[in-house]
């Protein structure tokens, strides 16, 4: 941060922050360029914003989100919120489920059984019966003028 241009690079003036982890016992150092905030609310706001880094890389694993479809403001909150939605969704499948499913698991077996006609949470509690007959749910016929 003392090298030639690093002041044009980064004009801020940084401030160094130790802080130690509860849990472990490590010692975690940011830098940081709001000189007013206390080590601790600078720890408590990396720990925040952390949360919603695992939450993004469950999104994308889960839910295969790799880019925004669009690129507006209002076309990425509307991805976020259906992604939300959805998540919220599986995850509550998945507590009310009496099989131990793993959110990866349940994701990739609804995506394998997409189209097939099922009560969702019959089909979750009892996994390996198989699907019902297509005659016992049969699609209404269409009249072609």
């Amino acid at each position: 941060m003392t090298g030639p241009g690093a002041q044009g690079k980064c004009p801020h003036r940084l401030r160094r922050v130790e802080t130690i982890r509860e849990d472990t016992g490590h010692t975690l150092v940011f830098l940081t360029n709001h000189p007013a905030l206390s080590a601790s609310t600078i720890a408590a706001i990396d720990k925040e914003r952390w949360q919603i880094e695992l939450f993004f890389k469950a999104l994308k694993q889960n839910l295969r989100i790799k880019t925004f479809v669009g690129t507006s403001a209002n076309a990425v909150k509307t991805q976020i919120w259906i992604a939300l939605i959805s998540m919220l969704l599986l995850r509550s499948r998945q507590r009310s489920s009496r099989f131990g499913w793993s959110l990866a698991n349940l994701v990739a077996l609804l995506r394998m059984n997409l189209f097939t006609h099922r009560d969702l949470m019959a089909w979750l509690d009892e996994l390996f019966t198989t699907p019902p007959h297509r005659q016992d749910h049969p699609q209404p016929m269409l009249a072609f003028a």
